[in-house]
């Protein structure tokens, strides 16, 4: 694929029932319009921005935006999270309402292929297709656990002190090389300049932490993937530590309507290498 071209960008705030949700928008309004929803304790920048212009190039209007606890968006106490899953996923309907939408693609990202799930089972309607990055089908039990190796690595997060943001920071760092694949060299130090800048952007860095507060809960149980009857694309790395590929494969087997893309070597992570490759085989899922 050859390298885009830039795309008009342009930030927008959309503010529902007390809520700041920070977005940015990239491409012509004009184009078929892609909403991408990022995964736990992450703003809107864990999409690299040479992934929303390369989308943009290939004919869409891409909107990405900081869920609540990130970034720009509102901030809860921590440990005090006034809001649910289902929540998340009316915030992704109302970004669309707010820039005029009446449909979009959802492309979720880990726990937020949870939340653009959630969002097709709740407003079908205004949900064209899935892709789901690295993520799981909500509802499917009997899938593998993420490997030893990262459950050992996650068990370290309760000796953390959450309110000390450089320890916060320095678990990250290491958290976002257990991420990666294995086809590509990480790149620590890109790794550690985007959680920095991150950091820097969120006035309560620390109230991310309430994602995981959301996760542990049972308010999904009743939510099954198979009766998503919108078009779903999986894209999983073979080798992710978190979301074993198994989860990306299950999709194909509890929804009529889904494909697989298996990103060889990939991990949880969206890797710079693999940008062209995603964006080729999304373009081609949010073409019809």
């Amino acid at each position: 694929m050859e390298a885009a071209s830039s795309s008009p960008v342009a930030d927008k705030v959309v503010e529902l029932r007390g809520v700041r949700l920070q977005t940015q928008a990239f491409g012509d309004p004009a184009s078929p319009p892609v909403l991408l929803i990022m995964g736990v304790m992450s703003s809107m920048l864990w999409w690299p921005e040479r992934f929303c212009q390369e989308l943009a190039a290939q004919g869409r209007y891409v909107i990405r935006y900081d869920q609540r606890d990130t970034g720009l968006s509102t901030h809860y106490p921590p440990g005090k999270p006034a809001y649910s899953f289902g929540d998340l996923s009316d915030d992704a309907i109302a970004i669309l309402e707010a820039y005029g939408i009446e449909a979009a693609h959802l492309v979720g990202m880990s726990m937020g292929g949870l939340v653009a799930q959630e969002a097709a089972l709740r407003h079908p309607r205004r949900v064209r297709t899935l892709t789901l990055i690295s993520s799981s089908p909500l509802g499917v039990d009997g899938l593998p656990s993420s490997t030893a190796a990262y459950k050992e690595h996650s068990a370290a997060a309760e000796n953390i002190d959450w309110s000390d943001l450089e320890a916060i920071a320095d678990f990250m760092r290491r958290d976002s090389a257990m991420l990666a694949g294995t086809k590509h060299q990480h790149d620590a130090e890109a790794a550690s300049a985007l959680i920095a800048r991150d950091m820097d952007r969120a006035p309560s860095f620390v109230s991310a932490t309430n994602h995981f507060m959301l996760l542990s809960g049972n308010e999904r149980a009743t939510l099954h993937a198979s009766r998503i009857d919108m078009p779903i694309l999986a894209i999983h790395g073979t080798s992710d530590p978190l979301f074993p590929i198994e989860h990306g494969e299950a999709f194909t087997r509890v929804v009529p309507n889904a494909e697989l893309h298996r990103v060889s070597g990939g991990g949880h992570e969206i890797h710079d290498q693999d940008i062209d490759e995603m964006v080729r085989v999304i373009a081609g899922h949010t073409a019809s």
